[in-house]
């Protein structure tokens, strides 16, 4: 079994892939990103490395024995003359910089590129984790009406559509209306921003209404960035006065997946596992 080397950022997605590993039996050791990682990894092998630091990490993952990397959890996009870099991360810094002026995609491939021209295979998230990706049909007690099939079509086109662009991977959609896009700003600043809106164009917490999408960006490999929802997801889509939440089966991760789907049911959300929409 090929032992993972777990490049981890912020949120509860690392611990649960380093959970699993450890139930499994699977070797692995985690490189927490110094700044980004929560205390969820402390208690796995690990060592604590700057984000600029390639070549420690690069270092630490050979004595480790590693040979597949997997990259989890959030990494908010560095100022570049902030960083700290050592010699390797010196040497890949122009390429870095003048890939993310082309947008999150380029950023991501760019850093994948320098892993992969050390050595490193990468693995996507949902293989390390399979169990944890959205299955097909409904997830829990809910499921949508025939009321929600247009904004949930719709949701995950204008997610689609804004992922082609690098924007984001977040939609929300109530009876027709697009009421937010995902940004920089993430998923959950997105679902404050539709709670503050009139409730004439959004739901309540009496009926609830519209949809929030999360899909993949169509321009990204899976490797990296999947969608995810959690438990902080649900609540602020319940507190948005939404009716559900929708992505694609098998490329949309839930974190926390018992914990989600028991507050999915508390509050009345239907969670939904769609095919893959067409190119």
């Amino acid at each position: 079994m090929r032992k993972l080397g777990l490049v981890a950022g912020g949120g509860g997605l690392p611990a649960e892939i380093a959970d699993r590993c450890r139930r499994t039996g699977r070797p692995y050791f985690v490189v927490r990103l110094r700044g980004f990682a929560d205390d969820g990894t402390l208690d796995h092998p690990s060592a604590d490395i700057g984000l600029g630091e390639l070549g420690k990490v690069f270092k630490t993952l050979r004595q480790e024995r590693c040979d597949v990397v997997c990259f989890a959890g959030t990494v908010t996009r560095p100022d570049f003359g902030k960083l700290k870099p050592d010699l390797r991360g010196l040497a890949a810094l122009p390429a870095i910089v003048a890939a993310a002026r082309k947008g999150d995609d380029g950023l991501l491939r760019a850093v994948l590129d320098e892993f992969r021209k050390e050595g490193f295979d990468i693995e996507g998230a949902h293989e390390a984790a399979a169990s944890m990706t959205l299955p097909p049909g409904a997830l829990g007690r809910h499921a949508p009406t025939e009321a929600h099939a247009e904004d949930i079509q719709r949701a995950l086109i204008v997610a689609r559509a804004i992922g082609r662009l690098d924007v984001g991977q977040g939609a929300v959609v109530c009876d027709g209306l697009v009421l937010a896009v995902e940004a920089q700003e993430g998923t959950d600043s997105m679902l404050r921003r539709v709670r503050g809106l009139p409730e004439a164009i959004r739901g309540s917490a009496g009926h609830a209404r519209g949809v929030l999408a999360k899909a993949p960006k169509p321009i990204q490999s899976t490797e990296v960035d999947l969608p995810t929802i959690g438990v902080a997801t649900v609540r602020g889509a319940a507190q948005a006065g939404l009716a559900g939440i929708v992505g694609e089966a098998g490329r949309l991760l839930v974190v926390d997946r018992e914990e989600t789907m028991a507050m999915a049911d508390d509050l009345g959300l239907f969670i939904l596992g769609v095919a893959a929409l067409d190119e």
